[in-house]
């Protein structure tokens, strides 16, 4: 399942940082931030998407604590 989400983060750097920090999650098949249009988009297995998205935005808070994710 492919699924996009509102992102905010302050700057391209921290997008960046934020990337390549969320492709470690365990079960996450692609991810992309994207800066400019401040999107989240997240790729995984339909049966774990949910156990996954919740791992992702633990992680995000713990890389980049300013960063929002709209679910």
């Amino acid at each position: 399942m492919k699924k996009k989400f509102q992102c905010e983060v302050d700057c391209a750097n921290c997008a960046a940082k934020l990337q390549e920090a969320l492709g470690k999650v365990d079960g996450l098949e692609a991810v992309s931030v994207n800066y400019m249009t401040q999107k989240l988009t997240l790729t995984a297995a339909d049966e774990r998407f949910d156990e996954v998205l919740g791992a992702v935005v633990k992680r995000a808070k713990q890389i980049e604590p300013d960063t929002v994710i709209h679910i």
